[in-house]
């Protein structure tokens, strides 16, 4: 029943934004009609997705029939936001992918792309000033989250090296890696002399 009541609101996003974008539906044009079968590992999840040329279709189902199947865990899932991706994810076996891989990409190229005007949607119900403001200081908060995420990082990293010795430092792990390589050569030097000398006796 929950799923059903998230799948009905996912669906509801997406029709959204199909309205919000009107270049959105051009772009999902040459797939529909289309199914595209989305297996969510970690969740042992099914959901099938069809365009109709007017709408976004969600579904969550067991159906084994599609045009498109594409299976991953969640994360891997969300790093299709670049459609690039696509190919490289199933390179890397990360990613499986049955049927018309051209499904999967038009859908990540589609989203990819989305392009919604906030602040011409919003001015509807804030007028052009305010919705402008309002626009601007969530582009500000999101750009000092960013930054107070890398100043965080960076602190946890430094602290775990520095302070904790919890983790060694990059230049540590570069150091001993050359040694140890060092020590691999000379290692084999001294058999390879021992060899020698064995076998002159």
């Amino acid at each position: 029943m929950l799923n059903n009541f998230i799948v009905a609101i996912v669906e509801r996003i997406l029709n959204t934004a199909l309205k919000l974008d009107p270049s959105l539906s051009d772009r999902l044009a040459p797939i529909a009609q289309q199914r595209l079968l989305i297996d969510i590992r970690d969740w042992q999840q099914q959901f099938l997705v069809v365009f109709t040329g007017q709408q976004l279709h969600l579904y969550n189902t067991t159906e084994q029939q599609f045009d498109c199947m594409i299976s991953a865990d969640i994360q891997t899932l969300m790093a299709l936001k670049n459609p690039a991706m696509l190919t490289q994810l199933i390179r890397q076996d990360k990613l499986d992918l049955q049927g018309d891989l051209h499904i999967a990409q038009g859908f990540s190229s589609a989203f990819a792309a989305l392009d919604i005007d906030w602040p011409e949607h919003l001015s509807g119900y804030l007028g052009d000033a305010p919705a402008q403001q309002l626009w601007q200081l969530l582009k500000q908060a999101q750009q000092q989250g960013k930054k107070t995420s890398k100043q965080l990082a960076t602190t946890l990293t430094t602290l775990c090296q520095d302070e904790l010795k919890v983790t060694i430092h990059p230049l540590e792990l570069e150091q001993f890696k050359q040694h140890t390589r060092q020590l691999k050569s000379h290692t084999a030097q001294l058999e390879l002399r021992i060899n020698q000398l064995l076998q002159a006796k």
